[in-house]
């Protein structure tokens, strides 16, 4: 495999949660494998949770195991105005997340949602389209990844990769 640097962006959320493995090599960018992991509302909470913490297990493990681990796990940082239940349900979701980083030995990066913005595409004001096509650019892709949350989690990956360069510089 390529050199370069592996980092695992998550979208975080309970009904779906996106993820993507992307590599940097110097300049360039690319995805690796990228998907949606998805719950019902018919299914018991801790199932959900359980449902999001196997799969996103896995996919770490595939990853290992097909020389792409990854180096890091960067997650967005949630913000939530009225919902609180909403919010709720997200947090005990990022916390399972959480956990599994811990377990497989990744640091961890949170980037708020205009941070990611930022580091996609060169303004903390983007909108959603514009954040998706800049995606698709950077990573040479043939068509914006679907779902949203897919996408969302490869510029939550874009974007931790270029935050954690910098903070290494930073450290020196």
């Amino acid at each position: 495999m390529e050199p370069g640097l592996v980092c695992l962006g998550i979208d975080p959320g309970l009904a779906r949660m996106g993820w993507g493995f992307v590599r940097q090599s110097g300049s360039v960018l690319s995805a690796l494998a990228f998907g949606c992991v998805e719950t019902t509302p018919d299914m018991l909470f801790q199932n959900r949770i359980l449902r999001l913490y196997e799969t996103l297990g896995e996919q770490i493990k595939a990853a290992r195991l097909s020389d792409c681990s990854p180096d890091l796990l960067c997650i967005e940082r949630l913000f939530f105005g009225r919902n609180t239940t909403t919010a709720e349900y997200v947090w005990q979701a990022r916390g399972a997340i959480m956990l599994l980083a811990a377990q497989s030995g990744l640091p961890v990066l949170e980037p708020k949602p205009a941070q990611i913005k930022m580091a996609v595409c060169g303004s903390g004001t983007a909108d959603k389209t514009q954040v998706q096509r800049m995606v698709q650019r950077l990573l040479s892709l043939d068509e914006i990844p679907k779902p949203d949350d897919t996408a969302d989690a490869l510029a939550v990956a874009v974007a931790g990769l270029a935050y954690y360069g910098f903070d290494q510089k930073i450290r020196g």
